[in-house]
């Protein structure tokens, strides 16, 4: 990125930048690049800076920020989750976010986030399936079919080798909208009537389900032993997907205790229930699925050093790729400690200019 030699540019990656990057990679090889960064942050997961993401909570939605460094990067995320959106055209969830350097402050990259979100999510899901779903399983029910599905369909099968899908919405327009799109992929795809007849015959569970509210997706006589539950949809206080009595039966795999007692499904238990952590997993310190009929529950609800991830990754693809532009966004006057100077200056050009 060459821009970044002038000081007052900053890269910045559009949503349309985004998605030729994204198409010109191709999306399955983006998927399996993205969760290696993944894999490499949890590894190192004792570098970052980590804390809850900082909520602001209101009856229609949130807007969050997820901040964290490893010392000598920093990245933030701004985040809405508005289930109601969609009444008026617009996403549930949107998103930007930025890179900077440590040492300076300066930031390297400015980027749209919804996409690379969407592509976050899904690889994070699949890397922690990697670990604790059945050895060789090969379908999977997806129970919530919005912006998200396809994405955890993609990368369930370019990590692990899912091949075949059952998928179930409260709106058979969205499941059918999900279907069409995943047709090309090489997916044998059912469209179940319920989520009862979706996680029929299904290894591993997806919900991912967008209102703002504790549901019961998933009931504890639905899932048998030795199931995997992706459960993505929960993200926030009040929102939950799961009965209680799964979590109960199941080894729990989180990401940063701390956010997902606030925000996932362990909210519904008591603040000192045993829960493991994934990157503990993921490093070799502790097993993940150790037993062909254990239940195991990744309770996602997204961390900052994904979104540190995907930064990284992105930064490093546009080293060799063109698709960026360059966004005039700090000042940089001749004279650092000038800038009143440097707007005094701005304003003689353009009365010159004028003449």
């Amino acid at each position: 990125m060459s821009a970044a030699h002038s000081l007052n540019i900053v890269p910045f990656v559009s949503v349309e930048n985004m998605m030729d990057l994204v198409l010109s990679v191709g999306i399955e090889k983006f998927l399996i690049e993205l969760s290696a960064y993944v894999e490499e942050d949890f590894i190192r997961w004792v570098d970052f800076d980590k804390t809850p993401r900082v909520a602001s909570h209101s009856n229609d939605g949130v807007i969050e920020l997820m901040p964290t460094s490893d010392g000598k990067l920093y990245s933030f995320k701004y985040v809405n989750g508005h289930p109601k959106n969609t009444k008026s055209g617009r996403q549930t969830v949107t998103a930007f976010g930025v890179l900077a350097e440590v040492d300076s402050g300066y930031p390297v990259l400015l980027t749209e986030m919804t996409i690379l979100t969407a592509l976050r999510t899904a690889a994070t899901s699949a890397v922690a399936a990697k670990h604790l779903a059945p050895t060789g399983a090969k379908t999977m029910a997806i129970i919530g079919n919005g912006a998200q599905s396809e994405f955890q369909a993609i990368a369930f099968k370019a990590l692990l080798g899912i091949d075949h899908l059952r998928l179930y919405d409260i709106d058979p327009g969205a499941t059918q909208r999900c279907k069409k799109n995943l047709e090309s992929f090489g997916f044998k795809i059912d469209a179940c009537r319920s989520a009862e007849d979706a996680v029929e015959g299904a290894q591993i569970v997806t919900t991912v389900t967008a209102d703002k509210k504790n549901s019961t997706i998933l009931t504890d006589n639905m899932v048998g032993p030795g199931v995997h539950i992706n459960a993505v949809g929960g993200d926030c206080p009040g929102k939950t997907e799961l009965h209680r009595d799964i979590l109960l039966r199941s080894d729990i795999f989180v990401e940063f205790p701390p956010q997902t007692r606030i925000e996932g499904e362990i909210q519904q238990l008591a603040q000192d229930h045993p829960v493991h952590e994934l990157w503990k997993v993921i490093a070799g310190a502790e097993p993940g699925r150790v037993a062909e009929k254990q239940m195991t529950l990744f309770d996602s609800v997204g961390f900052a050093t994904e979104d540190f991830s995907a930064l990284r990754y992105v930064r490093d693809k546009l080293s060799t790729n063109s698709g960026f532009q360059n966004l005039d966004l700090l000042a940089d006057p001749d004279e650092p400690r000038d800038l009143f100077g440097m707007l005094m200056r701005h304003a003689t050009s353009t009365r010159v200019t004028s003449a």
